[in-house]
């Protein structure tokens, strides 16, 4: 396969495993409740949100617990054993249907395919999900996906935590975290890997393009952070990830690794990462400020060695998220910037690379505003936007007269826009319904027409109805 071929259909992969990304796991999960024996809106407001304790509960490690222990403590009295009377574990299900506002072509003849999906489940989830020894916790999920048909490692978080007292009943928690997806770790619903949309349909059309912070290779790296909360209101943590990728084999030794050339997007070194966040509480209002990042260079493999140029993909983000948490009304408003720069080492070629530009860039908007009452009434209105440098090799149109588009963009730009409104009932605090229609008003570049084969921007809208349960 020629390069600029490769380039071209990675990138339109890795748009639709974005696409697939952009649901959260959940990590609103039962073991929580038993462990600590309190009810979900001890830690959220509705589920998955956090609320501050919550939030501390995270930073703690996971390990506040009111349940009897089989403990051990050793000559010096230090606590050399403490499990759970209760093993952790949880799961989840979810069951949905997806109705396309327009059908795709249909690939096997002339015509086209069903505009509604039914996925039963779409996702079953198990996890290991609170106290394991003193200081160390961890959140760790196995997730069946029904578009794959695979059982496979989800987003994990282990971590060790302790906290020192200090001076004036202040506070330092202090920790580390294991995890494969940068921003899994996160205390705030403000950045990727746990920001609204917290569900979402895997049977929609994707853009193609997606920074590489917001998913793009969650579960494909590993990383190693550390953290600090200064009186329960400064949070500082920096780490670096290494790649680790799932369902890679090196052709040799038939095993997991060494990584080798035909595995792409290998990160080069290690790929820094950085998040800086102030929280301030007055009653029962809270707002966080704050920014994060991240740097991969990354070499592209997929037949090409492991060593020379890179591409590199530098990520800085700002983030917002304020909350009432009332008796009766829960609101809740939160918003992230995602700049993107991109530096096409290995792929650019003035005489013809993989890419039109020697640079690119992304940038990515997101803002939603949620409101519930009693915890049992509520909803989400959101507004998405990505936007980014013109290239028609990164972004391509039909490749010939029977190209069904669809995932193209005749424009060569990746911009894409829309809003996405949610409505959930809560019969039980472990249930949800929920009902949510996404409308596009740009895509791929185009309002209309956007993929040159007469496909239009909100020809891709979707209406999708939940279960969602965790028990």
């Amino acid at each position: 396969m020629r390069t600029a071929d490769w380039i071209r259909n990675h990138w339109i992969v890795l748009g639709l495993l974005a696409g697939l990304l952009a649901a959260p796991a959940a990590q609103a999960v039962p073991s929580y409740a038993r462990q600590t024996g309190m009810a979900c809106e001890a830690c959220h407001t509705v589920y998955p949100e956090l609320n501050h304790f919550g939030r501390m509960f995270k930073a703690g490690g996971y390990t506040l617990d009111n349940l009897k222990a089989v403990r051990d403590v050793s000559g010096r009295r230090e606590e050399m054993l403490s499990l759970s009377g209760l093993p952790p574990i949880s799961a989840m299900v979810q069951i949905s249907y997806t109705q396309l506002k327009k059908a795709l072509p249909d690939l096997a003849g002339v015509g086209h395919s069903q505009t509604g999906t039914v996925d039963f489940p779409q996702q079953i989830s198990l996890f290991y999900a609170g106290k394991i020894a003193p200081h160390l916790g961890a959140f760790v999920q196995l997730t069946y996906d029904d578009a794959s048909s695979t059982i496979g490692m989800d987003n994990a978080d282990l971590r060790y935590a302790n906290t020192l007292a200090l001076a004036n009943d202040r506070s330092l928690v202090y920790g580390v975290s294991l995890n494969n997806n940068p921003t899994v770790q996160d205390l705030w619903n403000s950045t990727p890997a746990f920001g609204f949309p917290y569900a979402a349909s895997s049977a929609t059309v994707g853009p193609l393009a997606a920074t590489a912070i917001d998913g793009t290779f969650g579960q494909d790296i590993a990383g190693l952070t550390a953290y600090v909360m200064w009186n329960e209101s400064l949070y500082g943590e920096v780490g670096m990830y290494r790649s680790a990728k799932q369902g890679a084999s090196n052709p040799i030794t038939t095993a997991a690794g060494p990584l080798d050339g035909t595995t792409s997007n290998v990160i080069s070194g290690v790929a820094p990462y950085l998040r800086i966040a102030y929280e301030h509480l007055w009653g029962r209002h809270s707002l966080e400020v704050g920014m994060y990042g991240a740097n991969l260079k990354l070499f592209p493999g997929g037949g090409t060695p492991l060593s020379g140029p890179v591409n590199e993909f530098r990520d800085v983000a700002e983030d917002f998220q304020y909350q009432f948490v009332g008796d009766e009304h829960l609101f809740s408003l939160s918003g992230t910037r995602i700049h993107e720069s991109i530096s096409w080492g290995a792929s650019y070629a003035p005489d013809g690379g993989a890419v039109a530009n020697p640079k690119d860039d992304l940038t990515t908007l997101r803002f939603n505003a949620n409101y519930y009452y009693r915890r049992k009434y509520g909803g989400t209105l959101a507004y998405f936007s990505t936007t980014g440098s013109v290239d028609p090799l990164l972004y391509p149109g039909p490749a010939d007269e029977g190209d069904p588009g669809v995932i193209t963009s005749a424009s060569g730009s990746p911009d894409t826009k829309g809003w996405i409104a949610e409505a959930n009932y809560l019969p039980w605090l472990n249930v949800k319904l929920s009902l949510q229609y996404t409308h596009f008003t740009r895509f791929n570049g185009g309002g209309s027409n956007y993929d040159g084969v007469g496909r239009n921007a909100s020809d891709n809208d979707s209406t999708y109805a939940l279960l969602w349960v965790v028990f």
